[in-house]
C-alpha cells in the first residue's frame, strides 16, 4: 500500500512537471523534440488577436501538411520504404498542431474531407495530382517529389515565422519547420 502511495505521489508529480512545460511558449522545442512530438503542446491558453495574413497562413498551412501527408500516402502504396510510413505519420501530427490552432482561434477548417487526396481548393488539388503523377514515375522521382514538398514547406513556414508575432503560432511553425527539416534530410539521403 505505501510502495502504491509513493509511486502515485511520483506520478503525479511528473504529471504536473510535464503539464507545466506544454503551455510554455518558449518550450516548444523541448515539448515537441524537435518535430516528433506533439505539437500542440506549444499552444498555450492565451487567446492573442490575429491578422488576417496570420489566419490565412494558418489556414494554408493546414492545407499544405495534408498535401505533403497525402502525396507521401499514395507514395508508400508503390514504394515500401519505411519513410512512406513514418514521414506521413509525422504530417498527421502536422496537420493536427495546426488545426489545434484553428480551433483554438475559431477559424474553419478547410479541411472538410480528410480522404487521401481530397482538396476543396482547386490549387491543392492539382499540386496533389502533379506530385503523384511525377513521384510514381521512379523511386528517384518520388525521392524528388519529397525533397520539392519539404523545400516548399520550410520556405513557406520561414515567410509565416516572419508575418507573426503570435508566440504559439511561431512556437508551432517552428515546430513543423524542425520536422521538415528531418524530412528533407531523409528524402535527400535516398537520392
Amino acid at each position: 500500500m505505501r510502495n502504491l502511495l509513493v509511486l502515485l505521489l511520483i506520478l503525479s508529480a511528473y504529471l504536473n512537471l510535464n503539464a507545466q512545460n506544454c503551455g510554455h511558449k518558449n518550450k516548444s522545442k523541448e515539448n515537441c523534440k524537435g518535430g516528433k512530438g506533439n505539437c500542440m503542446q506549444a499552444i498555450d491558453s492565451v487567446k492573442y488577436d490575429l491578422s488576417s495574413m496570420e489566419k490565412d497562413g494558418l489556414i494554408y498551412m493546414r492545407l499544405e501538411e495534408k498535401l505533403a501527408r497525402d502525396v507521401y500516402l499514395t507514395l508508400g502504396k508503390t514504394y515500401t520504404q519505411k519513410m512512406f510510413i513514418n514521414i506521413p505519420q509525422s504530417e498527421q501530427r502536422h496537420m493536427d498542431g495546426v488545426k489545434a490552432l484553428l480551433d483554438k482561434y475559431e477559424i474553419p477548417d478547410p479541411v472538410t474531407n480528410d480522404e487521401n487526396g481530397s482538396f476543396t481548393n482547386a490549387g491543392f488539388k492539382k499540386l496533389y495530382d502533379d506530385l503523384v503523377k511525377k513521384g510514381q514515375t521512379s523511386f528517384k522521382d518520388a525521392m524528388l517529389v519529397g525533397k520539392e514538398i519539404e523545400e516548399m514547406d520550410i520556405k513557406d513556414l520561414d515567410e509565416r515565422i516572419e508575418q507573426t508575432d503570435n508566440p504559439d503560432i511561431k512556437a508551432v511553425y517552428e515546430n513543423l519547420k524542425q520536422g521538415s527539416e528531418n524530412h528533407l534530410r531523409a528524402f535527400t539521403n535516398h537520392l
